[in-house]
């Protein structure tokens, strides 16, 4: 079933990980597909395939860090498709390291990825949505909006500012504008791995985060993924400002 016919579909960080996952499944459904990332290769990679199974998509490679790279992937969207159905906002940097290790350029360069990039690129998409009369919007957090891990300062202030910013423009662009949050925990993605760099022993790291999760496993990109589609369709058409945890149960110990 095509749950996203006749849908554009942007989706940042969509080069790899839960991205890629997010762009392949929603073009399977039948979404035109902006996918968004700054490793060409890998974006070009990404849309190959969803062409190569009959979907429509282009790549745009652009940093969403600033401002100037989230106004590149706005008009490269509306030049190969229109405006946006739906955004996907899921790009993310960690910037490890404790507080007073972390330089002011990486702590900017972490806030500007994760937080400010919503606001880059949501004040364009938004009104152009509006034009249209309806809009979904999916943020990509992290458990990391409730769970300290070592060495995150500035990777947990981002995520966990994005609880409120979603939940204030649910309120203030409802009813047309639906926005939700997923916030995953342990998934195998080449973020995991990166991320348990900050840990003494980055390998016993990512084995305890699995055994940690009630399900005493690592959830699959692609499970995030069927969480964004039905975040996407209407199948969740009356949901929003809501904050989706998708983690194996780990918040719950």
């Amino acid at each position: 079933m095509e749950k996203l016919k006749n849908k554009t579909a942007v989706i940042t960080g969509a080069t790899s990980g839960m991205g890629k996952a997010i762009a392949v499944l929603f073009a399977t459904e039948g979404a035109k597909v902006v996918v968004n990332g700054r490793n060409e290769d890998n974006g070009e990679k990404v849309v190959n395939d969803i062409r190569e199974a009959g979907g429509e998509a282009v790549f745009v490679q652009s940093d969403i860090s600033s401002t100037e790279g989230n106004e590149l992937l706005m008009q490269k969207t509306m030049e190969a498709f229109g405006a946006p159905d739906i955004v996907v906002l899921n790009a993310g940097y960690l910037g490890l390291g404790r507080l007073t290790e972390v330089s002011p350029e990486k702590w900017h360069k972490t806030i500007d990825t994760n937080l400010n990039s919503i606001y880059y690129f949501l004040r364009l998409a938004i009104p152009e949505m509006q034009k249209k009369g309806t809009g979904t919007i999916i943020v990509n957090g992290s458990i990391a909006a409730f769970k300290s891990f070592p060495g995150h300062p500035a990777y947990n202030a981002a995520k966990g500012a994005l609880v409120p910013l979603v939940k204030q423009i649910a309120l203030d662009y409802g009813p047309e504008i639906r926005i939700n949050l997923i916030c995953p925990g342990p998934i195998d993605t080449p973020l995991i791995w990166n991320s348990a760099k900050a840990f003494p022993e980055p390998e016993k790291a990512v084995a305890e985060a699995a055994t940690n999760t009630v399900l005493g496993r690592l959830g699959k990109p692609e499970e995030i993924a069927k969480a964004a589609l039905f975040l996407a369709s209407d199948d969740s058409s009356f949901i929003t400002g809501a904050v989706i945890t998708v983690d194996g149960g780990v918040t719950v110990k």
